[in-house]
């Protein structure tokens, strides 16, 4: 097994999870198709990444719809990664990213929790270098 490709997250519709995922996240839209049953295939990636990517995926059944924002718990479920944590931190507290803290600078790297639109928490991270 060489990698991770994707990782599905559920969402209320597909243009609005495009909007904040490639529009402010900056993330890259890589397939948008639609399927016979009229769902579509949305699969959006970090600019640049050439191996995990997300999976945006609207829910099948009243259960999915209830977990949608929350697939974890209410834990921080997602990690994205940058090389220049300033940089990016800024950029999306400017395109309206919602951060739940202050940034912090643990012994592992630099980090800030925000959330998406649905409320899924994720870890901004720059990695302490090893070097």
């Amino acid at each position: 097994m060489a990698h991770l490709g994707l990782v599905a997250l559920l969402v209320r519709e597909y243009d609005e999870a495009i909007d904040f995922y490639v529009g402010d996240l900056g993330f890259e839209l890589v397939e948008d198709t639609a399927r016979p049953d009229g769902s579509r295939w949305v699969v959006v990636r970090p600019a640049g990444a050439r191996e995990t990517a997300v999976l945006l995926a609207r829910p099948s059944s009243a259960e999915q719809q209830a977990r949608i924002g929350d697939q974890t718990g209410g834990r921080v479920g997602l990690f994205l990664y940058t090389e220049d944590f300033a940089r990016d931190h800024a950029r999306m507290v400017a395109a309206g990213v919602r951060f739940l803290e202050e940034p912090r600078h643990e012994a592992y790297g630099s980090v800030a929790v925000f959330v998406d639109i649905y409320g899924n928490r994720w870890d901004l991270l720059q990695p302490r270098s090893t070097e």
